[in-house]
């Protein structure tokens, strides 16, 4: 048994091994150059590519020459937006996106504006859902790019792209989306969407890292970027340089598989997020969900945890790959530089239930998968017990340690002053600002987790990969 157990799927997943048997042919004995045009070992290599192209567009259900391949989903961003502003200028100088966007979005934009381009920064309701209304009001006679993703990488809400692309299409504006999060485990259709950019990349669907690509419609209308990489002209001229024909190779047969599994393991897994959400929330105090309730992606789970740091929570639960985050108490956040994880709890309207405290809280974000689930599951729960008890202990801020099994222990600062447990509420009143140690809690959480997902997935059934 390996560990740790890997729940980060949003960050990346590990490479399915139909995908490197797919990939292996192409490193040694057909590793010929795709734009050799001129002997076999050329032809197998163009030919090899030509295959994956075709793979990915069914997925988007686009045509093959619409698909460019980059090194990835940020390149793809890069590449869609200032290809655009590039191309674009004389009609406009005004790009509109969202708060909440990814970094390689985000990033892109603040180096959009150092150019002398106008950028919008939308906001996002308390659910984390961008409004079309919004969208239709930021519009301006200068707007020549409008760029919304469509899943959220932190907390998975679904925005309503095919409403913004209605709209985007209705004004003529062309629009981006970046599907990174959302290709490969929910259907997703250019043409339904009407989008005209779109990026993802290899290896959040179980392919390769360092091979991504970008959608970019031919017809109706066709769009035309300015190349930010030259010296060759391959992909259409919009991004010179040899394509790596392996990972291309493992991005095709990543996307096949999908195409084949997606249906049946993403409402899989859909239950088994759900099983796992309710129980944490029906065992824990203080557990409020992030995001929209329904309207997001299938393996999903952004929890937070009031008055606990996420790195406090994680130390004693090593076991487990998660990704922490810690959330300060809301406050005005700068709209045109949002460029940290957190940015994506802090700048919804309105406020939820979670946002009542007043210290700070800890949010996971849990990205789940099926590929190792059984084995895993059956050895972290064996023999343990999940009775009732206190699973927080408020105490003064001091350095903590593990103390093996489960346990943390400290040295407490000063003269070792320890507050009272069970003394929750006066923090949530904000009548104490101590911070909070976790003796049980997380140990406790995650293996009670762990022994829900591994019930449910007896009941529900599955099988040793998945979306």
């Amino acid at each position: 048994m390996k560990f740790p157990i890997f729940m980060d799927n949003h960050s990346t997943t590990p490479m399915d091994p139909r995908v490197l048997e797919a990939m292996l042919p192409y490193f040694i004995e057909k590793f010929g150059n795709a734009a050799s045009r001129n002997h076999q070992l050329g032809w197998e290599a163009e030919e090899a590519v030509e295959n994956a192209r075709k793979q990915i567009a069914k997925l988007i259900n686009c045509d093959a020459k619409e698909i460019v391949f980059t090194s990835g989903a940020t390149e793809s961003d890069n590449l869609a937006l200032k290809g655009v502003v590039e191309m674009y200028k004389e009609k406009g100088d005004h790009v509109i996106t969202c708060m909440t966007e990814h970094r390689a979005v985000l990033d892109t934009c603040k180096a959009l504006e150092k150019r002398g381009i106008k950028v919008t920064y939308l906001p996002v309701a308390k659910d984390g859902l961008v409004s079309p209304d919004d969208v239709r009001k930021a519009i301006t006679d200068k707007t020549i790019l409008i760029s919304i993703m469509m899943a959220n990488n932190e907390i998975g809400v679904i925005h309503p792209v095919a409403e913004i692309g209605k709209i985007a299409k209705e004004k003529g504006i062309l629009f981006h989306c970046d599907a990174t999060q959302a290709v490969g485990k929910i259907p997703v259709d250019v043409e339904a969407l009407k989008v005209d950019l779109m990026s993802f990349t290899a290896h959040k669907i179980y392919g390769p890292k360092g091979v991504g690509a970008l959608y970019v419609r031919k017809k109706g209308p066709r769009v035309r970027l300015v190349p930010q990489i030259d010296g060759g002209g391959h992909e259409r001229g919009m991004r010179s340089g040899t394509l790596p024909v392996p990972l291309i190779v493992g991005f095709g047969k990543a996307c096949e598989l999908c195409q084949q599994e997606m249906p049946t393991e993403s409402k899989r897994i859909a239950a088994m997020r759900d099983r796992l959400q309710v129980q944490i929330m029906e065992n824990l105090d203080e557990c409020y969900l992030n995001g929209h309730q329904t309207q997001r992606l299938p393996h999903n789970l952004n929890i937070s945890f009031a008055y606990v740091e996420g790195e406090a929570l994680l130390m004693g639960v090593k076991e487990i790959a998660l990704e922490p985050r810690r959330v300060l108490p809301e406050r005005a956040s700068d709209p045109a530089a949002p460029t940290q994880p957190e940015h994506q709890l802090r700048v919804r309207r309105g406020r939820s239930p979670a946002h009542g405290c007043q210290g700070n809280r800890a949010v996971l974000r849990i990205g789940l998968h099926l590929s190792h689930a059984g084995a895993v599951l059956r050895v972290a729960g064996a023999g343990r017990g999940f009775g009732p008890g206190p699973l927080l202990h408020p105490v003064r801020a001091r350095q903590v340690h593990d103390g093996g099994r489960g346990r943390l222990h400290g040295q407490a600062d000063g003269g070792g002053r320890e507050a009272a447990s069970g003394d929750v509420s006066a923090l949530r009143d904000g009548k104490r600002r101590d911070r909070l140690e976790i003796r049980p809690m997380g140990r406790t959480l995650i293996l009670k987790a762990l022994h829900v997902w591994q019930a449910c997935r007896g009941e529900i059934g599955g099988k040793d990969h998945g979306l």
